[in-house]
């Protein structure tokens, strides 16, 4: 795992916003992952910023979007902003 990688969780009303910071590989995917079944179940939706991202690993977005969708059809409810979403959002996500 990246040892430079962060996400910082802040709550708006009904919205989650996790920012995240460093490099995204394997393992950062998976933090990312369980971040999100832990946040998404207790809200409307999870923004997931991505301008603070370094390097984007392809393992680490092949990981990601193959374990995104088994968080049951939560996948929907999750927007990616910044400057790298188009990049970390799996096909057919929202992106701000």
């Amino acid at each position: 795992m990246a040892t430079d990688f962060k996400i910082l969780v802040h709550r708006n009303d009904d919205s989650f916003h996790l920012k995240l910071m460093g490099d995204f590989d394997g393992g950062t995917a998976n933090e990312l992952l369980n971040a999100l079944k832990k946040y998404s179940n207790a809200a409307r939706r999870v923004f997931i910023h991505t301008n603070c991202l370094k390097n984007i690993h392809t393992f680490g977005l092949e990981r990601f979007h193959q374990t995104l969708y088994e968080l049951n059809g939560q996948s929907n409810r999750i927007l990616f902003t910044g400057e790298n979403a188009s990049q970390i959002a799996p096909e057919n996500s929202m992106c701000l």
